[in-house]
C-alpha cells in the first residue's frame, strides 16, 4: 500500500489540523496489522465526517484556531479498533478529541469503557485551556457519553483508585502533565494491570526525557515514535506482562 489513503486527507481536512494526517507505518507497528487493513479500519471514519467537522466548528466557535489536542485522533480510533481493547485509560482531556476517539473506536467495537481523567486548565496562556464557559470534554458527542467514565482532578489522587478497581489496562495514554516524574508515577500506577498486547502511549515525550522508553524497556517492550510528533508507543509483549498485584 502507498502513503495515500483514500479519504484520510478529507478526513484531516475536516479536523481542520494537517498534525492528525493519520500514520499508517506507526499503527501498523503497534498493532502488527498490515498498513492495508490500517488504511481500511480508518476509512471507516468517512462516515463520522459531520461529527469531526462539528469539533472544529466547535473549537473554532471557541477562538481556537486548531484544537490543540492529542496530535493522532484517527490513529487513536485504528488502534481501538485494531486491538480490540475494552478497558481504556486516558489522562488529559481538555475539549475532548482524544476521548471522542477512543469512544468512537470502542462503540464500533460494540463494547468497552473509557476512563478519562483531567485537571481542567481555566487560566493562564496553556493551548489547553477551557474557553470561557466550556467543561473538560466538551466536543465529546453526548451519543457517546454512555460508555464514557470522566473524573476531574489530579490523577496523583484519581489514577491509584482507578486502577485498583479495575481487572486490566488494554490501553493506556497519558497526556497530563509531562515532567518525567509524573510519567513515572503514572507509568508505575497502571503497570499492574497491563496485560500482554496491552498498548501504552505518551505524548509530549520531548518534555519527559528517558522517563517512557526506559519503562518500555523494564517490560521488554519497543518504543515507536509516531512521525513528526512527540507521541510515542509500545505494547507489552506476551512473555513480559507485568505482574499483577494485590
Amino acid at each position: 500500500m502507498t502513503g495515500r489513503l483514500p479519504g484520510r486527507s478529507g478526513l484531516t481536512e475536516a479536523l481542520g489540523d494537517p498534525r492528525a494526517e493519520p500514520d499508517l507505518e506507526w499503527v501498523a507497528a503497534l498493532t502488527g496489522a498490515t498498513k492495508i487493513a490500517v488504511g481500511r479500519t480508518l476509512e471507516e471514519l468517512t462516515a463520522r465526517t459531520e461529527l469531526i467537522e462539528r469539533i472544529r466548528t466547535q473549537h473554532r466557535e471557541a477562538g481556537r484556531d486548531f484544537y490543540a489536542q492529542i496530535p493522532a485522533p484517527f490513529d487513536l480510533y485504528a488502534l481501538t479498533r485494531l486491538t480490540g481493547a475494552s478497558e481504556l485509560v486516558e489522562t488529559g482531556v481538555s475539549s475532548g478529541v482524544s476521548s471522542t476517539f477512543f469512544l468512537l473506536g470502542l462503540e464500533r467495537n460494540g463494547g468497552g469503557r473509557l476512563h478519562s481523567i483531567d485537571m481542567p486548565t481555566r487560566t493562564g496562556t496553556s493551548p489547553v485551556r477551557l474557553p470561557p464557559g466550556k467543561d473538560t470534554g466538551w466536543v465529546v458527542p453526548s451519543a457517546l457519553n454512555g460508555r464514557w467514565d470522566l473524573q476531574l482532578g489530579p490523577s496523583e489522587a484519581l489514577l491509584p483508585e482507578l486502577v485498583h478497581e479495575l481487572r486490566q489496562v488494554d490501553l493506556f495514554l497519558h497526556d497530563s502533565l509531562h515532567t518525567p516524574d509524573h510519567l513515572r508515577f503514572e507509568l508505575a500506577t497502571v503497570r499492574p494491570r497491563l496485560r500482554p498486547g496491552s498498548l501504552v502511549l505518551a505524548d509530549n515525550t520531548n518534555w519527559t526525557g528517558r522517563a517512557f522508553p526506559e519503562f518500555a524497556r523494564s517490560l521488554g517492550g519497543k518504543v515507536f515514535a509516531r512521525r513528526n510528533s512527540q507521541l510515542q508507543g509500545f505494547r507489552v509483549p506476551p512473555a513480559r506482562a507485568a505482574r499483577r498485584h494485590g
